[in-house]
C-alpha cells in the first residue's frame, strides 16, 4: 500500500509538467473558479451550522448544565476539546457531501481531463461522443452516490466516536483517510471506465489498491490548506494525477 501511496504522491508533481506541457490550463482554471465560489459559500454556512448543532446538543442532553455544575477545570477541557473535534468531524462530513455535490456537476469535465490525459500518454485518440459523454455522467452519478452512501455510514460511526474523550481525538484522523480513500476512488474510476471495467470491477480493483486512492485523496486535502490557488487548483489536478498514477502500476503488475 505504501508503494502506490507514494506512486499517487509522486503524480501531481508529474501532473503539473503535464497540465503545463500539454497547454490544459483552460481545462483547470474554468472549473477550479467555479469550485472555488462554491467551496467559499458553503463552508461558510456548514461552519455556522456545525456550531449551532454543537451548542444545541449541549444543552438538549444537559451537558453544559453538568460540567458548569461539577466545577472541574481539566473535566472542562477534555469536553472542549471534544467539541472542538465533533465541530471537525461536522466539518468533514459537509465537505464530504459538497465533494460528491461536486463530482456529479463537475463529471464531464472531469471525465474529458482524464480521456485528454490518457489520450495523450497513449499516443492515440479518443474520439467525442455525446453518447459516451452521457454513459460517463451516469456512472459518475451512481458510483457517487454508492460512495456517498457508505461514507456517511463510516462518518456517522466515527461521529459517535467523536464524542468519547481520549478516543474521540483520533477521529479526525480517521475520517480523513475515509475521505482521501473515496475522492480518490471517483478520480481513479474515470480511467477504470475507459478501460471497458464495469462499476464492480472498478470497486474490486481500487479496492486492490487503496494506496493509490488514498494518496491521491491526501493531496487534495494538502492543497486545500492553501487558501484559494490551492482550491482552484485541487479537482483538476486530482485528476490527472489519478490517470497518471494509475500507468506505473500498470506496467509493474501488467493488469
Amino acid at each position: 500500500m505504501f508503494k502506490e501511496i507514494l506512486i499517487a504522491l509522486q503524480a501531481y508533481g508529474k501532473a503539473h509538467q503535464f497540465i503545463k506541457q500539454h497547454k490544459l490550463l483552460k481545462w483547470i482554471l474554468i472549473p477550479g473558479l467555479l469550485y472555488l465560489i462554491l467551496f467559499m459559500i458553503s463552508m461558510y454556512y456548514f461552519g455556522k451550522t456545525s456550531n449551532l448543532f454543537i451548542e444545541w446538543l449541549s444543552l438538549k442532553t444537559g451537558l453544559k448544565a453538568w460540567l458548569d455544575g461539577m466545577n472541574d477545570g481539566f473535566l472542562g477541557f477534555l469536553f472542549t476539546i471534544g467539541g472542538f473535534f465533533l465541530w471537525i468531524i461536522q466539518m468533514l462530513f459537509y465537505f464530504s457531501l459538497f465533494k460528491y455535490v461536486w463530482l456529479i456537476l463537475g463529471s464531464p469535465v472531469f471525465a474529458y481531463l482524464s480521456e485528454k490525459t490518457a489520450a495523450i500518454i497513449e499516443g492515440k485518440d479518443y474520439p467525442f461522443s455525446f453518447q459516451q459523454l452521457g454513459k460517463d455522467i451516469i456512472r459518475g452519478i451512481k458510483l457517487a452516490l454508492r460512495n456517498s452512501l457508505w461514507q456517511t455510514v463510516y462518518a456517522l460511526s466515527i461521529l459517535f466516536l467523536s464524542v468519547i474523550p481520549v478516543i474521540g481525538w483520533m477521529t479526525p484522523i480517521l475520517a480523513i483517510l475515509v475521505e482521501c480513500y473515496y475522492y480518490g476512488f471517483s478520480m481513479l474510476d474515470y480511467s477504470m471506465e475507459r478501460h471497458k471495467k464495469s462499476a464492480a470491477e472498478s470497486i474490486y480493483y481500487i479496492g486492490q489498491h487503496k494506496g493509490l486512492a488514498i494518496g491521491n485523496g491526501l493531496v487534495f486535502y494538502i492543497m486545500h490548506m492553501v487558501p484559494f490557488i490551492g482550491w482552484v487548483f485541487a479537482p483538476a489536478y486530482a485528476v490527472v494525477a489519478a490517470t497518471l498514477s494509475i500507468y506505473p502500476l500498470k506496467q509493474s503488475t501488467n493488469e
